[in-house]
């Protein structure tokens, strides 16, 4: 047997390529950041040959480095940033436009007019969704509106749309094969979650032609083999899944109402529902977390936009620190926020506010403040943020939590995981290998190719590193202040 798999982590700011092991360890990694694009306030977009060329020297690297060739590895797994659209030409396999990011804002206004009672409500019986810009639709029909003749190409069966797991499937594959899995496609607000098609009603009310969208697949299983003037010989790609849907299931949360939250660029807690869609009452999300032999396990999902990435903008934009770690250092020196709270609204509030209008705050500053207490404000929104999503789950589900799994790059910080303890009142539990967004799209690949026989094996090889445990200092006034600032926040730019 192979060695080993490879994930294709095909993230928001970097693209990586990882090995594991038949333990899932990581062995070895080659990751290689790429340009965000931000031609407009509220606009942000990737160039995706850049994404491409990224990730296709990601996989050559790290193969080299493990000393490695195309027959070591057993299967190609892939996970990545959701909802960003790309719309390409099917024969040049040339991008029409640059990629329209999850983050990105413009069609704000269009999603707007969209939200009759009627719509909303159709919208969210049919995909779990919410009319947004977040989701792919409303991209695609900005793209279509923007490029000269795209629309007719499109209705003539020239172009070809897909998340950024579909643009890269289609790359490997050498045009071979254009498909997403499940959990990609119930991120694009056209794709009915019950049925597992792409629903005619919702393709109609954006104007979408059915002959762009990608074949839809379960998320293990071989889609296709790369390219074998690629890497030196086909390898099989067997495992696709939206980045927080494969963190879900690289945390073993596989029985309905386990929750796990990745401290990523944004911050995402998913709860797995079983094969049980629960239609959220307060503004979450219903989503496919996964199919795997035929069945489909679905999750609630609070999506908070702003995440770490309140780390890289004290870091880049204001450099506050020269590295990230060094923000739990400083949040340390203080003894609490020293009455400053900062609401990361950078690109609207997502759950459970869902305001596309708000912005960054920053409140509370006196002559008295100090680099510290920003630290700790910050810090402390990712904290609390995730706190107004798990409230809201049980809310929805009715299912009181006792623990949240924990992973993601921020996640290593003990101070925010100690806070998150403290503001949540739950038991935290930090597994020894964090990236289990990539990690679960390895378990999805291994499984479909018979690298590892069972679920069950699988959850053999999951451990922990740490918990944290509420420490009992009373946090109330932090979440009553925080409340006030999230309301002064919204509708800024309304």
């Amino acid at each position: 047997m192979s060695k080993y798999i490879i994930t294709v982590d095909a993230g928001t700011t970097s693209e990586r390529a990882i090995i594991f092991n038949k333990k899932g360890e990581i062995v070895n990694v080659s990751q290689r950041e790429f340009e965000q694009f931000y031609p407009k306030p509220g606009w942000v977009e990737h160039n995706p040959l850049e994404i491409w060329e990224t990730q296709k020297f990601t996989i050559t690297d790290v193969l080299e480095k493990q000393g490695a060739n195309a027959s070591d590895i057993a299967a190609i797994g892939i996970t990545n940033q959701r909802e960003t659209t790309i719309v390409w030409d099917r024969k040049t396999g040339k991008a029409i436009h640059k990629a329209i990011v999850w983050q990105d804002r413009r069609t704000a206004d269009a999603c707007e007019v969209l939200k009759t009672v009627e719509q909303m409500d159709l919208v969210q019986h049919k995909t779990g969704l919410l009319i947004d810009a977040y989701f792919s639709a409303s991209k695609i029909r900005w793209i279509l509106d923007h490029v000269d003749g795209a629309q007719e190409r499109a209705e003539n069966g020239e172009l070809a749309f897909g998340t950024v797991d579909s643009w890269l499937l289609w790359k490997l594959t050498g045009g071979k094969v254009h498909a997403t899995d499940v959990s990609n496609a119930s991120r694009t607000m056209l794709f009915n979650i019950h049925t597992l098609e792409w629903d005619e009603e919702l393709l109609k009310m954006f104007n979408v032609p059915k002959s762009m969208l990608p074949d839809v697949k379960s998320s293990s299983e071989v889609y296709g083999h790369t390219d074998a003037d690629l890497f030196g010989a086909e390898i099989p790609i067997a495992g696709i899944a939206g980045d927080q849907q494969s963190a879900l299931f690289g945390q073993m949360c596989t029985e309905p109402g386990m929750v796990k939250n990745t401290y990523g660029t944004g911050c995402f807690m998913v709860m797995n529902t079983g094969d049980k869609v629960i239609k959220s009452k307060h503004k979450l999300l219903s989503t496919i977390g996964w199919q795997i032999d035929g069945k489909v396990t679905y999750a609630l999902e609070g999506s908070i936009f702003i995440g770490g990435a309140i780390v890289q903008f004290l870091r880049d934009n204001l450099h506050f620190v020269d590295n990230a770690p060094e923000i739990e250092a400083m949040a340390k020196s203080v003894e609490d926020n020293g009455g400053v709270y900062f609401v990361p609204g950078f690109v609207g509030l997502g759950a459970p506010h869902w305001d596309q209008y708000s912005t960054g705050l920053m409140i509370g500053l006196t002559r008295g403040t100090q680099k510290g207490h920003i630290a700790r404000a910050a810090l402390e929104a990712l904290a609390l943020q995730s706190m107004e999503v798990i409230d809201t789950m049980a809310l929805d589900s009715g299912i009181e939590q006792k623990e949240l799994r924990v992973d993601g790059g921020a996640s290593a910080n003990n101070l925010l995981m100690q806070i998150q303890s403290d503001v949540t009142g739950l038991k935290i539990v930090r597994p020894e290998i964090v990236e289990t967004t990539a990690q679960g799209a390895a378990f999805l690949a291994g499984l479909a190719v018979g690298y590892w026989q069972n679920k069950e094996e699988i959850q053999s090889l999951w451990a922990i590193d740490k918990t944290f445990e509420p420490s009992g200092v009373d946090v109330e006034d932090v979440k009553k202040n925080w409340s006030r600032a999230v309301e002064r926040a919204k509708a800024w730019v309304a």
